[in-house]
């Protein structure tokens, strides 16, 4: 590992957010940042079934897509490395039991991000099942209100805004490290 923060991480970083806040793209920058491997449980999930996540929920629907998403991410947790970055998709941290696992197993970093950015970056893509043949402003202001009281519980929220990828991972090491010193801190029955 190549940074001082890599001292401070003991345990797997999931990355959780709506689609277009930038777990894929911050999670693979932190994961180079910090010399270790980086892992899109998406990806994964296409991988194991042999089609896209588009065609899974087209073939399955939802709830079996999020059955195997949540085993996935189990065995991710379970795989070494010990460390690594798990960029998830936009509904696993949505899932009690996904939920559940992973704040108890990793560090929970939540990428917050506006309605209009979100709506600027996932534009023109045809990998969001949800956005495919919709109005995608709509689909986000609904997910934004039906999720975001959940994507609080993660352990860390970082606010994303239209900037470089730099700039978001710099707010990200110094939340995670910010992080990792209270908890340092708590372990050592040390006050704040």
């Amino acid at each position: 590992m190549s940074d001082q923060i890599s001292d401070l991480i003991d345990r797997p970083i999931v990355m959780v957010g709506l689609m277009g806040a930038g777990k894929t793209s911050v999670g693979r920058a932190l994961a180079r940042r910090l010399g270790i491997p980086f892992v899109d449980s998406d990806k994964e999930i296409e991988a194991a079934a042999g089609c896209s996540v588009v065609d899974i929920f087209a073939m399955y629907g939802e709830a079996e897509f999020r059955r195997v998403e949540q085993r996935v991410i189990a065995r991710l947790l379970d795989t070494p490395p010990a460390l690594k970055v798990i960029s998830t998709g936009e509904g696993a941290f949505i899932t009690p039991a996904v939920r559940e696992m992973v704040l108890g197993r990793a560090i929970t970093v939540w990428l917050r991000a506006d309605l209009d950015l979100l709506v600027k970056r996932t534009n023109f893509r045809d990998t969001r099942p949800q956005l495919l043949n919709a109005d995608s402003r709509k689909i986000l202001k609904q997910l934004i209100d039906e999720r975001y009281g959940i994507y609080v519980m993660a352990d860390i929220t970082v606010q994303t805004k239209d900037e470089s990828l730099r700039k978001t991972l710099g707010k990200v090491v110094a939340a995670i490290e910010d992080f990792t010193n209270k908890t340092k801190r708590k372990k050592n029955g040390k006050k704040e």
